[in-house]
């Protein structure tokens, strides 16, 4: 199985379409969706074709895509940082509470890199790898396809500190959550309650799940917004003193499709986590007039979606000079020193 030409960004209609959208979209004007046009033209293609070949084996995986690039995104901007591993000048984000052990995909990115490296050497930067990764995961799992701004450069450090806190906890109320999003520039209802979105796929561990069915806010009883037949389910996937790891869909009804059946659960009681369901069960919530549209009009949370997601991906990229187009997405280039020797003999080191 093949991923589809007609797909890619090279389609003259998707350049069209991405040009008025991006003119519309107050985006980075260093950005834009033909950047590697003329350097790298089958980058859709490429990464296209290892997500599906991934997918055979593991669905977890566009989702898990998806929230690595959110995860990057939020803390300083989409550069890359999440995928950086420990070294001597800075601790991995992969190590922060909100990534340990549950952040995943890292393998996947590397079979892009390493195939994207073979076909355009240093051309493709990981912070695109990440954005363009996550597209076409919503697009092969059922959501909207959008022409995606490149031209992001990749850090050369990781944050660790900020990801323990830029990072929104499953356990937040819609204040916290609000406060998060506007902290990073994401400003506006519609971009918390589109973004949030991205849980109408993919998987939660229990143990981010747990705390709110038998001892909610230290009130040793279950968060009252949960639907009491939900509530069971969910105490029978997870119990008391369980493994915390053990995975739970984020929607039980088309847990691996991209659709708008999240916000129809938000309005049934029905959210797996406590920062989910506060969108609609906080009372008078701003948030609770886009659920219900969200949940009716599928065609207006994909519109939605799709801006939340190009004005997410404009968070403070590097571009132009900054930063560097890394070889391996791991690791920060090596850095090539010139010395010259008694004898006045120049070597690079």
């Amino acid at each position: 199985m093949g991923f589809s030409p007609s797909f890619s960004c090279s389609a003259m209609g998707a350049l069209i379409l991405g040009c008025l959208l991006l003119q519309a979209s107050n985006s980075n004007a260093q950005l834009r969706p033909d950047f590697y046009f003329g350097t790298c033209p089958f980058v859709f293609d490429i990464i296209g074709n290892i997500i599906v070949d991934e997918l055979q084996t593991d669905p977890r995986i566009a989702a898990s895509l998806l929230r690595l690039h959110f995860h990057d995104c939020f803390v300083r901007g989409c550069d890359a940082s999440i995928l950086l591993d420990n070294s001597t000048s800075f601790r991995t984000e992969k190590d922060a509470a909100p990534n340990a052990n549950s952040a995943r995909g890292f393998n996947v990115v590397d079979r892009m890199k390493v195939a994207l490296e073979r076909a355009c050497p240093r051309t493709v930067s990981c912070a695109d790898i990440l954005t363009i990764a996550s597209q076409i995961s919503v697009l092969l799992s059922g959501g909207p396809w959008w022409p995606v701004p490149l031209g992001r450069r990749d850090s050369v450090e990781a944050f660790f500190a900020l990801a323990n806190t830029a990072l929104p906890s499953p356990f937040f109320t819609l204040t916290q959550l609000k406060k998060a999003f506007a902290d990073v520039g994401l400003d506006r209802a519609s971009d918390l309650v589109a973004l949030s979105g991205g849980h109408t796929f993919g998987r939660a561990q229990c143990q981010f799940v747990t705390p709110r069915l038998y001892n909610f806010n230290g009130t040793n009883s279950p968060d009252p917004s949960l639907n009491p037949t939900y509530l069971v389910e969910l105490r029978r996937l997870c119990p008391q003193n369980g493994n915390g790891t053990v995975l739970v869909n984020f929607d039980a009804v088309t847990p691996d499709a991209f659709d708008s059946q999240y916000y129809t659960n938000l309005r049934n009681g029905k959210g797996l986590i406590q920062s989910d369901q506060e969108l609609f069960s906080t009372p008078g919530a701003d948030t609770i007039p886009l659920v219900n549209l969200y949940s009716s009009n599928m065609s207006e949370f994909f519109r939605a979606f799709i801006d939340a997601m190009i004005r997410m991906g404009n968070l403070r990229p590097l571009t132009g000079t900054q930063g560097e187009i890394r070889q391996n997405c791991r690791v920060v280039n090596p850095r090539i020193r010139v010395v010259e020797n008694d004898d006045g003999v120049v070597s690079s080191i």
